[in-house]
């Protein structure tokens, strides 16, 4: 059965950025101060030392980075995250990518298959879209790190 592509959280990321970019996180921009926001802002600036005044316009971040930190998570978290006990844990790998034109640093799971042992602080990676988790009919979709021209 055919399931329905839901993002985990909507607005935060698109898989057909509107450059031709494909997969892309979603943030943005002041447009009196620059600031660039993600989690994405539509109320107002966030920027304490904006002059205030600007739109905030949505904008797609860089689709690479740079890993800033990394480590495995070893538990199974509580809820609400979904996590069937029944089920045996597999650890994984969370990143820190400072991305590379805005200089902010996200939060993200590497992508099945890359561990620990496959990062270094330094190293160039990619942001592509991937399965959260999947119901009866849903396959909730979220945002991944890679290795550039990584095999996984």
């Amino acid at each position: 059965m055919a399931r329905t592509r839901t993002p985990v959280v909507s607005g935060w990321f698109t898989e057909n950025a509107p450059d031709g970019g494909g997969f892309r996180l979603l943030g943005t921009r002041c447009s009196a101060c620059t600031a660039v926001f993600f989690p994405r802002e539509d109320a107002y600036c966030r920027n304490p030392r904006c002059p205030g005044g600007g739109e905030l316009a949505e904008v797609p971040l860089s689709p690479r980075g740079r890993v800033w930190s990394y480590t495995d998570g070893r538990y199974r978290p509580p809820a609400p995250y979904v996590s069937d006990p029944a089920e045996p844990w597999e650890p994984y790998t969370l990143l820190a990518v400072e991305l590379e034109a805005e200089g902010m640093v996200v939060l993200g799971q590497a992508a099945p298959g890359v561990g620990i042992s496959d990062l270094a602080v330094g190293m160039e990676v990619e942001v592509v879209g991937g399965v959260l988790n999947e119901d009866a009919g849903t396959a909730w979709t979220t945002w991944l790190f890679r290795p550039v021209g990584g095999a996984a």
